[in-house]
């Protein structure tokens, strides 16, 4: 190897060192330090309690033993709706979301919540 092709090549390297460096301290560590500094903590809880419910509903679909197909006959609710909704791609409105749960046994209960602290950073 020549002279300038080492040269460029440790030059690569700490050029790439210092990418990871800028980029880590952007965007923090993980996901979760990026979506923390990004979201307020309502916006958290309210995906938080999306992903809960899909996960339920998943899990009672399965439970029963219906295929999506299936679930669309009974619910009226088309097939890759519920595919969307299972894999958290959409945000169903509240009466498809009942549409779905009736068949498979379930309803939406309104709980409390313990209090969400209020953001005052942003």
């Amino acid at each position: 190897m020549n002279n300038e092709y080492k040269q460029a090549v440790e030059q690569a390297k700490v050029n790439f060192a210092d990418l990871k460096e800028r980029i880590k301290d952007a965007v923090g560590e993980n996901a979760i330090d990026f979506m923390n500094k990004l979201l307020t903590p309502e916006e958290i809880a309210a995906s938080d309690l999306r992903v809960a419910m899909m996960i339920e509903l998943t899990k009672a679909r399965a439970k029963k033993g219906i295929s999506q197909k299936k679930l669309e006959v009974l619910s009226g609710v088309k097939q890759p709706v519920i595919a969307r909704m299972e894999k958290g791609y959409t945000s169903p409105q509240l009466d498809t979301v009942l549409k779905v749960l009736v068949p498979l046994g379930k309803t939406l209960a309104i709980v409390p919540l313990k209090k969400i602290p209020q953001n005052t950073t942003k």
